[in-house]
């Protein structure tokens, strides 16, 4: 019998690739913060998480028609949205420097706890491989 790594790994891939594509954005943000007229992006890490996990359970609504609306929240399918700033600057930069640094750490803290759970769970297959 073969083994299926989307049956044994659930969305935890997605979710790595979501935390790294995170990780950049905030980077960006970061690395901009001092830049005139820039603003603030993000993504939506649950609602591209939640879009990941109807496709694996192959509950995702299915558009048969050029005609149907397309009822999915903005920001699952991975687009950039713009962050709305509790105080903007004068010059337009709507980065807040230490909200970016809590955000980028937050992100590397869950980005290491999903790559933990992974790697205890090949760790896993590995020993059921074996036979141990």
């Amino acid at each position: 019998m073969a083994i299926s790594f989307d049956n044994a790994l659930g969305i935890h891939e997605q979710a790595l690739q979501t935390r790294v594509r995170r990780a950049e954005v905030l980077a960006n943000n970061l690395a901009n913060a001092d830049t005139p007229g820039y603003k603030a992006r993000d993504v939506d890490f649950r609602a591209m998480m939640q879009k990941a996990q109807e496709s694996v359970s192959g509950l995702a609504m299915a558009t048969t028609h050029n005609g149907h609306m397309d009822t999915s929240q903005p920001g699952s399918d991975g687009e950039l949205l713009y962050r709305t700033p509790h105080q903007p600057s004068i010059d337009g930069n709507t980065v807040d420097a230490q909200g970016e640094q809590s955000r980028f750490m937050r992100n590397a803290m869950d980005y290491q706890a999903s790559f933990q759970f992974l790697s205890s769970k090949f760790a896993g297959l590995t020993k059921a491989l074996k036979g141990e």
